[in-house]
């Protein structure tokens, strides 16, 4: 699985911006979606992601009701809308697959073998 991630950029805070993740080579065999994202100076984290089987999507509490996880099939694409940006949104955003992976470990970057390139999302006060 290749994923290609777009959509980043500079807002201002309180502005949106979508992000896209395009998913080609064996997409039949996904189970799981999403993003993480990594601030300069700062780890990894989790940001969002859905699991297919079951239709669960999970998100990290600082985003949750800010941001929302969707995903078009034909097109084998995930978007991340995110609405009502802070400063602190600002990191590199990844896109991830699973072909297996279980409810537990949806939040673990661990369980995502297929990693997309970053696409920078720069949030100015």
């Amino acid at each position: 699985v290749q994923l290609q991630a777009s959509g980043g950029g500079l807002v201002q805070a309180g502005g949106s911006l979508r992000l896209s993740c395009a998913a080609s080579g064996r997409t039949s065999s996904r189970n799981g979606m999403g993003w993480f994202r990594q601030a300069p100076g700062k780890e990894r984290e989790f940001v969002a992601a859905e699991r297919w089987s079951g239709g669960s999507t999970y998100y990290a509490d600082s985003v949750k009701g800010r941001f929302t996880l969707s995903r078009d099939n034909a097109k084998n694409t995930v978007y991340l809308q995110m609405i009502s940006l802070k400063p602190e949104d600002t990191a590199d955003y990844y896109c991830v697959a699973a072909t297996s992976i279980i409810s537990s470990s949806m939040r673990n970057a661990g369980a995502y073998p297929y990693w997309g390139q970053g696409t920078l999302v720069t949030v100015s006060s």
